[in-house]
């Protein structure tokens, strides 16, 4: 941490953007580091899968499946890559990745850029699984972000993608695609989860034998209406798990000249509405169905109201702009703390104990 502090203010010198890719080239140099051990206080089973601890880092890091042994390697429990489409996609023009360094925040408007299924395929199909949790977050191309053949997008990822994969991540939340939040409507929720569903189950000839949990990632901006129908078209479709949320396009007070820049706000801004939004899927779901937090996790502190608020996993990005790779380890020795001052002997034991607000 303390080398990132001194780091951090040559990378802020440069574009956002810029500043990313010379990022993930640089670790691309390094060795895949020593994976997370799992711990037993912070040891969790979600989905069939055994997570060492819960902190994961969140899509969009790592768009191309390039570094994810390395950052497995800074103490994450998991790592998402992604978003990734079918095919090669440049995105939207830039500008469209800002720093709101006085508001700890980002806004972007990438476009699910990314090079496409079959190169990070090639990337994650040798990878050692038992180096740790890898998922895949998949989404539609632009020319194809509504409708059915943005459903057909979806399967051909869940199809391509199943064998390299930990477990599959439907992102249907991003702002900037357009009609992409459109699938979050009732009538199109049921046909995309029918159609990616029947695209797991394919068989192995598609999907090399396996059939990878299937998690679902929600926008924050949602009403009451919204959330219940998305809680009850996930359990009756059988997904595995809600990712409770991705970034927002409603704009708390900020303070940065960025505050004004169209795409989906992240970081400590949106910290208040994720939370409220978990809390809603919790009492939607019944505790049915397995959540994972994002959205505004930048401490110990933040983790512990998002598992006691009912969530097993949570997941990050923009904190690490603020606060480095090492925040993962430090988040998790910040959990242990917490759980042991407020009497729980493991993490389970902490899920949904939050009284109702």
């Amino acid at each position: 941490m303390a080398l990132y502090r001194l780091v951090r203010p040559f990378a802020f010198a440069l574009d956002a953007e810029r500043a990313h890719r010379l990022t993930i080239r640089a670790l691309r140099l390094l060795p895949g580091g020593t994976p997370a051990a799992p711990d037993p206080m912070l040891a969790v089973r979600v989905a069939g899968l055994d997570f060492p601890n819960p902190v994961g880092l969140a899509a969009g890091f790592d768009k191309d499946a390039e570094v994810f042994a390395q950052m497995l390697g800074f103490g994450f429990g998991s790592v998402e890559v992604g978003t990734l489409t079918p095919i090669l996609q440049a995105g939207n023009p830039g500008p469209r990745l800002f720093r709101l360094a006085e508001d700890r925040a980002v806004i972007n408007r990438m476009g699910f850029n990314n090079q496409g299924h079959q190169a990070a395929l090639a990337r994650l199909a040798t990878r050692d699984r038992a180096r740790g949790i890898v998922g895949v977050n998949i989404g539609a191309h632009k020319d194809s972000a509504a409708g059915s053949a943005a459903i057909a997008d979806y399967a051909a990822g869940v199809r391509t993608m199943a064998a390299a994969a930990d477990y599959l991540t439907v992102n249907i939340s991003s702002p900037n695609t357009p009609g992409l939040r459109a699938l979050q409507g009732k009538g199109a929720l049921a046909d995309l989860l029918a159609a990616v569903i029947e695209a797991r189950g394919a068989g192995p000839a598609q999907t090399g034998g396996r059939r990878p949990p299937l998690f679902l990632k929600v926008a924050p901006d949602l009403d009451r209406d919204e959330i219940d129908d998305i809680a009850r078209a996930a359990i009756d479709h059988g997904v595995d798990a809600l990712i409770v949320a991705n970034t927002t396009i409603s704009r708390p007070m900020l303070r940065s000249r960025h505050r004004y820049e169209a795409g989906g706000l992240s970081g400590a801004p949106l910290k208040a509405l994720a939370l409220a939004r978990l809390r809603d899927f919790r009492r939607a779901t019944g505790g049915a169905l397995p959540l994972i937090a994002a959205g505004g996790i930048e401490n110990g502190t933040d983790a512990f109201d998002r598992i006691r608020a009912g969530a097993s996993l949570i997941q990050l990005y923009s904190a690490l702009v603020y606060g480095g790779p090492g925040l993962a380890g430090e988040i998790a020795r910040a959990l242990k703390r917490l759980l042991a001052l407020h009497g729980f002997a493991r993490l389970t034991d902490a899920v949904g104990t939050e009284k109702p607000v």
